[in-house]
């Protein structure tokens, strides 16, 4: 039987809970819904399709390449389509899959909750930031 250090043993229990943490849905979910855009996107195609140009007019602060990433994310994870419209110019329709709006009733629960709770939030950080150190 081999002896570990203290060192040896806390670094096993460590890596085992990062393991867990990187395998835990929920946590997989929210660093996705966490990405900056994300949140807007979806709630811009929840109200339907989108051209491409309609959507990053829509959200003029994200950049052409932070929008088109944010959209390839989404639709590897299945979140939105991307649908190549033909014609003269080619179109690129987004819009959200059977599984993103799902997430719908979700993101408005959250946004309800944030437009009730966002004052206390910002009136506790200033109290503590007040506080002596």
């Amino acid at each position: 039987m081999t002896t570990r250090t203290a060192a040896q043993r806390r670094a096993e229990v460590r890596k085992s809970c990062l393991e867990r943490v990187a395998a835990c849905p929920t946590n997989r979910l929210l660093d996705r819904m966490g990405d900056k855009w994300v949140g807007i996107v979806i709630k811009f195609l929840g109200d339907g399709p989108l051209r491409y140009g309609e959507l990053r007019r829509s959200i003029p602060a994200a950049s052409q390449k932070m929008l088109t990433e944010t959209l390839r994310r989404l639709e590897r994870d299945g979140l939105v389509s991307r649908t190549v419209v033909p014609g003269a110019p080619v179109g690129v329709d987004y819009a959200l899959t059977p599984l993103g709006r799902t997430l719908l009733p979700v993101l408005a629960v959250v946004t309800g909750w944030a437009e009730e709770n966002i004052a206390r939030i910002e009136h506790a950080q200033e109290e503590y930031d007040a506080r002596p150190r």
